[in-house]
């Protein structure tokens, strides 16, 4: 290992003509815990420690591989495969017939054939770095990690168009944040690129080598290796060897040094001044006290329903990394107002001309970045107006009607009233009830035929086809508050689990919803759709199959034979975390789960992670904060705010928070068999205020205890879920950068959870709008 922390397993090393000089290597790269291996070109030099693997380049950056991961080369190219056989990369060169492969020593990765002929190379596949002699071209990127720590694709992009070279930030429409154009005509018929070279970054956008490049940032000569990377944090920054790792360029700050004037530096609405981050004053709150960097969050956030409570906060002498949807000439009244009659408008930014009472307009669409602080100019100045939201009290004292007081003279006359009343309720009721009869076959037709026209809808099965592939329904893999789930199999042999919805009016309600939502998204970490039946009362959804079943079975079974290590719990935990941090924030629409619970969460056959079962799933617009909506989900995972019926995404992050605390401790939230003052898991571990949590732990799992620093961290983060302030909540896609090491968990936690629903007879009963608590809804059990 290296003093970084990092770790290499050698495939192919280059020899270096000077022990004491770098060279490149071929193999599987790691760095911290080490259960996650990139295959990486790196340089490193082993006779120093302090010269740690530098990657210029990954095949599966974005899909790590575990231990026994293996790499195949045949004749149609190179295959990275993990230990259970699963394709995870491959160089796409199927029937190119190569002959071998070999790595040079400028750190190129070459597939050749029998001739000899380059196949397939690194350089043309980019990932976040450049090395001397490469180029990057028109259509392709160089895109930063997430974080130092996260080498994931993050929002940071390098790419050569016709007209130059542009650095952008992830957005919609994607925003330059710098930019080097050539102007002029193309004279060469090859596509635009820039070069790598020793001593410069050549552009040839308009001409082509040998010709003299178009225009060209200046490097120091290089003495021995160098490496040109786009980072995490935005910069395009040139590293060389000298007997240790040195900048030497800072490219895309070559006419400005100012950090400010990168999209991220500060976090989303977070002000820069002088490389120091603040919040603006009103209306908004830091996502981390103890890292400014991390942005602000608003603490209403805007919803396009209520317009009327929109209004614009005015941030003085501040102006934006990106100038777009320029108006000019136009006084900055008008200016707001364009901003507040459209809804997708999140900020205008007004620049102030030669003092004029008008200027140039700029309306802000997207997702607003760092903010930067200016100074005032001597013919022009900065003003930022941020869109906000401000929610009425709706209970306050003046909102209540005055009582009605009805007097001796009127009350003959409202007795009246209440006999037509009463007559005219009585004819509407039995022409209500004709029309249901008449129309109950329609709206079955009407169902079918909506269902129809919903795009990407997966295969579609007939209810005799189910039936045949269930073998009539005779094999029950599970029951839940919406259904019974039967196993299957396909003509070609897959498996498949097939759930039937109950055949109540209440309940068949949930089946729209669930085929709606699933069959819009595509992730990992959510159960996939196969198909669905809708025929007259036959309604059934079929998922893929989980042999390992739900993760009930296996944090709450008895004895040793159904216990997790500590690498897989973490594992189902990140997991989970990922899959609602996709249904939150990914999503055309945001999706609210709201029933997530250890029986809705299926493990494959590697103990990843799928959350499935959608029927109380809740689709709001992506700029409506808030929603209201009936009571649902399953007690003891029902978040505080649920007793005033209008939520969040924070109820799926509270719930999440019990599943992780059920996780750790192997044990259900409420446990009857336990004495009474343990029965309740969130009450005790509201009384660890300390973080004492050792004896809490899963008593079963003795790997936990070996990693009991980790564990307590992650009850931390649970704890954080819990919170009973929903605004106090984290989002899950801080969870998850959290669970990665990307970023802390917040210091100040409150142990009072205002865990204020618990398993309540008023809901259970309620048995349309809960789902059931009393059935297990996994698809298979454990294996033995």
């Amino acid at each position: 290992g290296f003093n970084d922390g990092s770790l290499v397993r050698y495939i192919s090393t280059q020899p270096s003509y000077d022990e004491y000089d770098p060279s490149f290597g071929l193999g599987f790269y790691c760095t911290g815990v080490c259960t996650s291996f990139l295959l990486a070109i790196f340089s490193h030099c082993p006779r120093f420690q302090m010269g740690f693997p530098q990657v210029v380049w990954s095949a599966n950056r974005n899909n790590p591989v575990g231990e026994n991961a293996y790499l195949i080369l045949n004749q149609d190219g190179l295959l990275l495969r993990d230990a259970n056989g699963k394709d995870v990369w491959s160089t796409h060169t199927s029937g190119k017939s190569i002959l071998g492969l070999k790595l040079t020593d400028m750190g190129n990765l070459v597939l050749f054939d029998k001739s000899n002929r380059t196949v397939w190379e690194s350089y043309n596949h980019p990932t976040d770095s450049l090395v001397l002699g490469q180029k990057l071209v028109h259509g392709k990127k160089l895109i930063g990690s997430t974080s130092p720590l996260n080498s994931t694709e993050g929002l940071l992009s390098l790419t050569v168009e016709s007209d130059g070279l542009f650095a952008f930030v992830e957005s919609n429409p994607p925003l330059s944040y710098s930019e080097f154009p050539v102007a002029g005509m193309k004279k060469s018929k090859e596509p635009s690129y820039v070069r790598f070279l020793n001593g410069s970054l050549a552009f040839y956008i308009l001409n082509a080598e040998p010709n003299p490049p178009d225009y060209s940032l200046e490097i120091l000569l290089a003495l021995s290796i160098q490496i040109m990377r786009l980072e995490s944090d935005g910069h395009l920054r040139v590293y060389m060897w000298n007997s240790m790792w040195l900048q030497v360029a800072d490219l895309l700050s070559y006419y400005s040094k100012d950090d400010c004037n990168y999209p991220t530096v500060c976090g989303n609405y977070g002000i820069c001044s002088r490389e120091n981050c603040t919040c603006p004053e009103s209306h908004f709150r830091p996502v981390s006290d103890s890292h400014p960097n991390f942005g602000c969050y608003a603490t209403t956030p805007l919803s396009c329903k209520h317009l009327q409570y929109h209004h614009l906060i005015v941030l003085n002498h501040v102006s934006y990394f990106h100038a777009t949807n320029k108006i000019g000439n136009i006084d900055i009244q008008s200016c707001k107002q364009k901003c507040l009659t459209i809804c997708s408008c999140k900020a205008v930014f007004f620049m102030y001309v030669d003092g004029h009472t008008k200027g140039d307009c700029f309306i802000q669409l997207s997702t607003i970045f760092s903010l930067i602080k200016v100074s005032r100019g001597a013919f022009y100045d900065w003003n930022a107006f941020l869109k906000v939201q401000t929610v009425p009290n709706a209970f306050s004292p003046s909102n209540e009607p005055s009582p009605t007081v009805i007097s001796p003279i009127k009350r003959n006359y409202g007795l009246k009233v209440v006999v037509v009343v009463i007559l005219v309720g009585v004819i509407l009721s039995l022409t209500l009830i004709s029309c249901v009869l008449l129309r109950k076959k329609y709206v079955y037709g009407n169902d079918e035929r909506y269902l129809d026209q919903i795009p990407g809808m997966p295969s579609r099965f007939s209810y005799k086809y189910l039936k045949v592939s269930t073998d009539n329904f005779s094999r029950k893999l599970g029951e839940g508050g919406f259904g019974t789930v039967y196993l299957g199999a396909l003509a070609n042999g897959t498996k498949i689990a097939v759930k039937r919805l109950n055949e109540l009016s209440d309940t068949k309600s949930s089946f729209l919803p669930e085929v709606e939502s699933i069959c819009s998204i595509h992730h990992v970490n959510l159960v996939r759709l196969i198909g669905f039946c809708a025929h007259k009362s036959h309604t059934h959804l079929v998922y893929e199959y989980m042999c390992n079943g739900s993760l009930d079975k296996w944090i709450f079974g008895n004895g040793r034979d159904t216990s997790l290590d500590w690498k897989i719990r973490k594992k189902i935990i990140l997991g989970v975390a990922k899959g609602l941090a996709y249904l939150h924030e990914e999503c055309r629409l945001r999706i609210l789960h709201l029933d997530i619970k250890p029986q809705n969460i299926l493990l494959d056959s590697d103990f990843n992670a799928k959350v499935s079962d959608f029927g109380l799933c809740k689709l709001i617009d992506k700029d409506q904060s808030k929603v209201m909506t009936t009571m649902r989900g399953t007690p003891g995972y029902l978040a505080p705010e649920w007793l005033n019926s209008v939520i969040t995404e924070k109820v799926d992050v509270y719930s999440f928070g019990v599943v992780v605390i059920e996780i750790l401790c192997g044990r259900r939230n409420l446990d009857l068999s336990q004495p009474e003052e343990s029965r309740h898991l969130l009450s005790l571990l509201e009384k660890n205020t300390q973080g004492n949590f050792h004896d809490m732990l899963d008593s079963h799992c003795v790997d936990m205890q070996l990693h009991e620093e980790e564990v307590e961290e992650m009850m931390k983060v649970a704890v954080w879920c819990l919170q009973g302030d929903f605004s106090k909540r984290p989002s899950m896609s801080v969870v998850v950068k959290v669970i990665e090491g990307v970023i802390e968990i917040e210091s100040e936690l409150n142990y009072s959870f205002l865990t204020t629903l618990p398993l309540s007879t008023k809901i259970v009963q309620n048995a349309a709008l809960v789902s059931s608590p009393l059935f297990s809804s996994i698809l298979s059990g454990p294996r033995t």
